[in-house]
């Protein structure tokens, strides 16, 4: 049992998946810095000097909701932008992928002296 959860723990998806979750958390907490820390202070003084981190609507922290409604919509915009950056590259490949190549020159070569030939 702990052969097969060395290979399944060593898989390269798994790994990769692994990777991916901590730069992901690392990405969530500058990200969260990005707007609690330069964003919202700015925003703030926009709107007349409000600290939205401390702003309560009655029993309600709707100032750390705002916060993080702020944070999601950068990091799905940055996630959008890396998609689809990923997605025309991946159809240029493809394009690539779909355009015949070009026969080698001998090949070229070969086919006019037959149809030379055809023609005597």
């Amino acid at each position: 049992m702990l052969k097969e959860f060395k290979e399944f723990a060593l898989k390269g998806n798994m790994m990769d998946m692994a990777v991916g979750i901590v730069i992901g958390a690392a990405f969530g907490a500058i990200i969260k810095s990005l707007v609690d820390d330069v964003l919202m202070p700015v925003i703030g003084l926009f709107v007349g000097d409000i600290d939205f981190s401390t702003l309560v609507l009655g029993p309600v922290n709707i100032g750390l909701f705002i916060n993080a409604i702020v944070a999601f919509v950068i990091i799905a915009f940055v996630l959008f932008m890396i998609i689809k950056g990923m997605n025309s590259m991946k159809r240029k490949e493809e394009e690539k992928a779909a355009e015949p190549a070009a026969p080698p020159a001998q090949e070229v070569l070969l086919s006019e002296i037959r149809d030379l030939l055809k023609k005597k």
